[in-house]
């Protein structure tokens, strides 16, 4: 099945109705969820980045703080995030492999970085009260935070969290109790967000205190050439099993003319071609304003602790 066809049979799937075990019982509409622990800390941090950004607006006048591009990428990335774990990609996500595939590369991949491009942690600041700001700022620098955050915020344990995310959750065992439990499989949602919005964070403004923009932007292309190692062995492996890994993952894959072991390798297929040329273009990114940025150039540190 091509990606076009999968694609437009999911656009299919927001006129039609399905079931549990197929795709013909279920009363119209029910592919749709609203998971309130997934989506009240969503709205949080969008009313929280919106009344953030119109007081900083308000203040240092438009665009200045937090750019229009960053406030484009953050409700790009929001509505992102939000689509799929309400839309009926996360239904199918539950029942297909590749669905499940797509998914976590829209979490990983696309909202991720948009969200991280923006810079949330100023509007948020921002968003709230007055009076409230200088105490919120002084509790997030004080050392028994400021600490941790030097250590996850490093590069090399932003790829790491990042990484296990990705391979702790597609251990057949976790996979199939996040299958069975959705107080687990929320938590795998969140692990692949919240990691890859530490990596991206990271990359794109971790700022070391003395460390110059080339050498920051050559440790990213290390990073993602890392990840583009290990992702790539992860879906490579998901390929080439003869086994299936979580037998109940593949539950409609008969409905897409494929056997559960063909949606295996699908979305095996996904992640190691797919999202690794989004990695490696990323890559490639960071790579040409490595070369052309001039020697011993380099900026203010953005941020001195986790806020």
């Amino acid at each position: 099945m091509s990606a076009l066809s999968f694609a437009a049979w999911l656009l299919a799937l927001l006129a039609q109705p399905a079931a549990a075990h197929g795709l013909s019982d279920v009363d119209s509409g029910s592919l749709w969820s609203y998971d309130p622990w997934l989506m009240a800390p969503l709205y949080a941090m969008g009313i929280g980045f919106y009344v953030g950004t119109q007081r900083l607006w308000r203040h240092a006048g438009g665009g200045r703080g937090v750019s229009f591009r960053q406030v484009a990428a953050f409700w790009t990335g929001w509505l992102v995030l939000a689509l799929a774990v309400t839309s009926p990609l996360h239904w199918l996500g539950e029942r297909l492999f590749t669905a499940h595939m797509v998914e976590h590369g829209l979490l990983m991949l696309v909202a991720a970085p948009l969200m991280a491009f923006a810079r949330i942690n100023g509007p948020l600041l921002w968003s709230l009260p007055a009076s409230f700001r200088p105490s919120a700022g002084r509790i997030l620098n004080l050392p028994m935070l400021v600490w941790p955050w030097t250590f996850v915020s490093h590069p090399i344990s932003a790829t790491i969290f990042q990484g296990a995310a990705l391979w702790i959750w597609h251990a057949p065992p976790l996979y199939a109790w996040a299958l069975d439990n959705a107080g687990i499989h929320r938590l795998q949602h969140v692990s692949f967000f919240v990691t890859a919005l530490l990596f991206w964070w990271v990359l794109l403004h971790g700022r070391g205190r003395g460390r110059s923009t080339r050498t920051r932007d050559g440790i990213a292309v290390a990073c993602l050439f890392i990840t583009i190692l290990h992702s790539g062995v992860l879906g490579a492996l998901l390929t080439v099993s003869p086994r299936l890994w979580i037998p109940a993952q593949g539950a409609l894959a008969g409905e897409f003319g494929l056997s559960p072991l063909e949606d295996q390798q699908l979305a095996g297929i996904l992640m190691w071609v797919p999202m690794g040329i989004l990695y490696t273009a990323a890559a490639l990114f960071f790579a040409h304003r490595w070369l052309t940025t001039k020697a011993g150039h380099s900026h203010l540190p953005l941020m001195s602790g986790p806020a």
